[in-house]
């Protein structure tokens, strides 16, 4: 999981490559072998945040690994590096293309415990504008991916002679630009995924990154869900995470999964997905082709 020692190969993991066409092929699986439980009824709606029993300060800190059609994304190993020195707990919300770009990663990600892994569509689609085929495809096609590569972890462990991973199936989806509402949540809650938003934004803003670690560490509370990334999107997220991990801890704040958050605890839900309010990333509808996939569409002039 280093990050790089070459510099070339450093900034080649990190960079974000533009396809000449958009890349809307299938992986070799195309649904998912093992079916997900019922949803339990608590855990339905949109999750914004987890309310805890009175003493326990955990927080989860979620990184989405996006990849729209059009390109490929990076992968920040000095993120990774960061939440490992400090023995932080993770949950990595991974897009299927994304999985199938960087498959070494994957299973680096996939076999360490202290990381949980999450289904954050095939291509970055925006579930509120997109058809339900469309939809269920995005979501399949991410979880038949993430079993291929569960698969393979368990192939290489026993070649070493070791168990089996010991993961299960995909159980926590992420909407991408935090897109979509009631009927959203209940197609997905219905396939047995619980939706996971956030309440505290961790990206964006201004100041250094000492300022905006800060800033989250201020913003969080007991049961808070932080967005970030780590495909290299921003590209000094890293440098945020490891000012963070410090602050939290001396605020008595030890991180934990989204999963482990919801098993101590009571899901707090919304209606709808938004960013700091409603409505806020409805601009997204209208920003992307092929339902938020493709590649970034020209503005409107209003000129014939």
């Amino acid at each position: 999981m280093a990050e790089p020692q070459n510099p070339a190969q450093l900034r080649a993991e990190r960079a974000l490559h533009q396809l000449p066409a958009p890349d809307n092929s299938a992986p070799p699986r195309t649904a998912p072998v093992e079916p997900l439980s019922v949803l339990p009824e608590a855990r339905r709606g949109i999750i914004r945040r987890v309310a805890l029993p009175a003493g326990d300060k955990r927080v989860a800190l979620t990184f989405d690994l996006c990849e729209r059609a059009a390109a490929v994304f990076g992968y920040d190993a000095r993120l990774v590096d960061a939440l490992r020195a400090a023995n932080a707990r993770a949950t990595f919300f991974a897009g299927g293309k994304w999985l199938r770009s960087h498959p070494e990663r994957s299973l680096q990600l996939l076999a360490d415990p202290r990381f949980e892994l999450g289904n954050h569509s095939w291509t970055h689609a925006n579930m509120a504008v997109a058809p339900a085929e469309f939809r269920k495809r995005q979501v399949d096609w991410t979880s038949a991916q993430y079993e291929l590569l569960r698969e393979e972890l368990d192939r290489r462990l026993a070649a070493r002679g070791l168990a089996p991973c010991g993961r299960g199936p995909l159980k926590l989806f992420r909407l991408p630009f935090g897109r979509g509402g009631q009927e959203v949540a209940q197609f997905l809650n219905q396939q047995g995924y619980a939706v996971i938003q956030w309440d505290v934004v961790g990206e964006g803003g201004h100041g250094t990154a000492q300022a905006r670690a800060q800033a989250i560490a201020d913003a969080v509370r007991p049961g808070s869900i932080v967005l970030l990334h780590a495909n290299a999107v921003p590209k000094d997220t890293a440098e945020v995470v490891r000012r963070l991990l410090p602050l939290l801890a001396r605020k008595g704040y030890a991180t934990a999964t989204v999963g482990e958050l919801l098993d101590a605890g009571t899901a707090q839900t919304v209606v709808e997905g938004y960013f700091t309010f409603p409505g806020d990333n409805s601009i997204y509808d209208d920003m992307f082709d092929g339902y938020g996939t493709g590649p970034r569409l020209r503005p409107k002039t209003g000129k014939p």
